[in-house]
């Protein structure tokens, strides 16, 4: 199965290389420093990719956004392993979702932070639209995977939140709110199965474009990728620290950076785990929202953020 998904990808690179031979040749002859057209040709070749991972990721969501729902809910004591890997998905709605859930005191912390600590937002994607760097991401996957499931089951046992809830509100799958691009994970519409796949695609094309520009021009100033390192602290402990913080922001521009840093190798292995890890997307800005007393919300955050640069530092110093 895996032989054959690769071989597919590898077919779609190829067919692109051809789609876009005409338009490369003409992107050469434009009066351009080489960095700036290298950042043009290489974002406009993720394109194919981007929307063909985001019709399939659309797909999964609209049909089985409601059972992701109710099999969180219903999970028990299995929250943790459940949440995270629903959340390995590279979808944007579940920690959308799970922050509901907890706001209304339906699943556990522990499962909360499962959830935020294994979603991956747009990373999956964009490393998919490199066909020659898709062996990185069962490693991250895996990782993040682990971390969440040994978090989620620590922070539970600590708080002693394995008793059996009588709490049977039913959620309201409308109180969810919206996701990236403003599509409905409540009301998921047949036209968003395009619709939502082409903003989707535009957006993180126009991310991509303006962090590769930066990129390319700060490799082209310090005489290549090599040399990028250095410059980012590169086998640094305070690298993940730097990350994690980072990846607090809730927005899909921050896990788009991370990931592209660390195909650049201006990161390490840690430091994009603690990043991405942090990372939760919309799900925080829902939490902050919805949740009380607003106190526990600033606690969630801080046990995301010490968890990610734990797990980061560690795995960093690791491998140093």
């Amino acid at each position: 199965m895996q032989s054959l998904f690769i071989n597919f990808i590898s077919a779609l690179n190829n067919t692109n290389d051809f789609i876009f031979k005409t338009v490369d040749l003409y992107m050469d002859s434009l009066p351009f420093a080489e960095w700036i057209i290298d950042a043009i040709k290489d974002s406009l070749h993720m394109l194919p990719f981007l929307f063909f991972i985001f019709v399939i990721i659309e797909c999964i969501e609209y049909f089985y956004s409601d059972k992701m729902t109710q099999l969180a809910k219903y999970s028990s004591k299995t929250g943790p392993i459940a949440g995270s890997l629903l959340a390995s998905f590279p979808q944007c709605g579940f920690s959308v979702i799970a922050s509901t859930l907890y706001s209304k005191k339906l699943i556990t912390k522990g499962t909360l932070i499962a959830v935020f600590l294994s979603t991956s937002d747009e990373a999956i994607p964009v490393i998919l639209s490199y066909p020659s760097k898709m062996y990185l991401i069962v490693p991250i996957i895996l990782t993040k995977v682990a971390i969440g499931i040994i978090a989620g089951y620590l922070i539970d046992f600590l708080l002693d939140q394995f008793k059996e809830s009588n709490n049977e509100e039913k959620i309201d799958i409308a109180d969810v709110d919206e996701g990236c691009c403003k599509h409905h994970i409540h009301r998921p519409r047949k036209r968003d199965l395009i619709i939502h796949p082409i903003e989707h695609t535009v957006n993180v094309f126009v991310f991509i474009l303006v962090i590769t520009l930066g990129l390319n021009f700060l490799i082209h100033k310090i005489g290549g990728e090599e040399n990028l390192g250095q410059y980012f602290m590169c086998n640094s402990v305070f690298q993940p620290i730097i990350t994690g913080i980072a990846g607090l922001i809730p927005n899909c521009a921050i896990s788009i950076a991370i990931t592209l840093l660390y195909i650049k190798g201006a990161i390490g292995f840690g430091s994009v785990i603690s990043g991405l890890c942090s990372s939760a997307g919309l799900g925080l800005l829902v939490l902050l929202k919805k949740n009380t007393p607003f106190k526990d919300t600033i606690k969630i955050i801080l046990m995301l953020l010490g968890i990610s640069i734990f797990f980061g530092v560690l795995i960093q110093s690791i491998y140093n």
